[in-house]
């Protein structure tokens, strides 16, 4: 446990943090997801349609620190290629 009083805070914040970055994730994953699923079903247009949605979920994960630009990168040029 914290002593301090700024550490107290700190440590709401991190897990204040924590749960918004978890949900974000979370998010991106379930888009990605949906998207993989169409394409193994070989229901490539409407994964085309759906591919957008998983990449504005990524970029926003990215955007607010959830993970990293690198990695973001990587995933929508997987899912382009998975699609494609």
């Amino acid at each position: 446990m914290p002593n301090l009083r700024n550490a107290e805070k700190a440590l709401r914040q991190s897990k204040r943090r924590a749960i918004v970055n978890k949900t974000r994730v979370r998010a991106m994953k379930e888009e990605v997801k949906g998207v993989k699923k169409l394409v193994a079903a070989g229901k490539k247009d409407e994964a085309k349609k759906l591919i957008a949605k998983a990449q504005q979920a990524i970029d926003k994960a990215a955007k607010r620190g959830a993970i990293k630009k690198n990695t973001a990168a990587r995933k929508k040029s997987r899912l382009a290629r998975i699609v494609k």
